[in-house]
């Protein structure tokens, strides 16, 4: 803690072209931040090629370049690498499109205090105030498959059946989840030295679920906190075929890396049930998934420069 008993926090903003909404975020950061010793401000660059830098430049924001689109995770990891984090209590990570609500990060670190727990998340909405479901179950078989049958939104109500919750009334109350939304995640500094780097190899999707899910192995929990709200704008995976055969290829190779052959493939058939019932019913980003995942030739192994 600083002299004054505030937790001392750092943030790390992940950009690349994102001109369009950066502003706002930083601007939001002072009101914010209020109640902790906000300590830096890193803006991770991965190569934009707009005004992003001069954005963050202009905020008083430390710079960071990647040199290339190298990703969410590589750019997460050339942020924090650029901190002290001896000399912090945790690191908050961003995306440029969120907006902190005031004081809701002394509210997330708050939750910190409890031995075990490394990563706090908060209430995410969307830009009109309505909740953005962000937290999520373990990835199981029998989620995929339910979610392939009745759809995400349905199976995220049911029992412990689809991966993405969707009952809004699990969001009123704090508690423990399996993992959540990347788009903002404080980061215990303990926890960070304990897992190491974030997992380069996703690019982008799953490597926040990868590294939620390796803290657990680790005993580090991740708790929700639905006082902290922060606005969220949102990507587009739904509507980017690109960046959704990205996610759905992620997400198999994510669960292959962690369980055994046969749940392996039982979950990569579930995959592809639910994505062709989606591309049947002429859905273009499904049948980017489908193609992604029925054809390794299909796979982006880079992000567009």
């Amino acid at each position: 803690m600083s002299i004054l008993g505030l937790a001392r926090i750092a943030i790390v903003i992940v950009t690349y072209n994102s001109a369009a909404v950066l502003a706002e975020c930083l601007g939001a950061l002072p009101e914010g931040s209020r109640g902790v010793n906000l300590t830096n401000v890193v803006v991770a660059d991965n190569a934009s090629q707009d005004e992003s830098v001069r954005i963050a430049k202009g905020a008083g924001a430390e710079i960071v370049q990647t040199g290339r689109n190298a990703g969410y995770a590589a750019a997460i990891n050339a942020g924090v690498a650029s901190l002290n984090l001896a000399e912090l209590d945790a690191v908050l990570v961003l995306n440029p499109d969120c907006k902190m609500h005031p004081g809701a990060l002394a509210v997330l670190a708050g939750t910190l205090g409890v031995p075990g727990r490394g990563i706090a998340v908060p209430r995410l909405t969307k830009p009109d105030g309505t909740l953005q479901p962000s937290l999520r179950r373990a990835p199981t078989v029998h989620g995929a498959f339910a979610e392939a049958v009745i759809g995400g939104t349905l199976s995220g109500r049911i029992g412990a059946f689809g991966e993405v919750i969707t009952d809004p009334r699990r969001y009123e109350q704090p508690g423990t989840f399996a993992w959540a939304t990347g788009a903002a995640m404080l980061l215990d500094t303990e926890a960070i030295r304990a897992l190491g780097p974030w997992d380069e190899s996703f690019l982008l999707y799953s490597e926040e679920t990868e590294y939620a899910l390796r803290a657990a192995d680790l005993g580090w929990s991740l708790w929700y906190e639905p006082e902290a709200v922060i606005e969220h704008v949102g990507g587009e995976s739904g509507t980017n075929p690109m960046l959704a055969a990205l996610l759905i290829v992620n997400k198999v190779r994510l669960f292959r890396r962690r369980r055994g052959r046969i749940a392996s493939l039982a979950y990569y058939l579930s995959i592809v049930l639910g994505q062709s019932v989606r591309a049947l019913a002429g859905s273009r980003t499904a049948r980017a998934a489908l193609a992604a995942l029925l054809l390794p030739s299909r796979r982006i192994q880079e992000l567009p420069q």
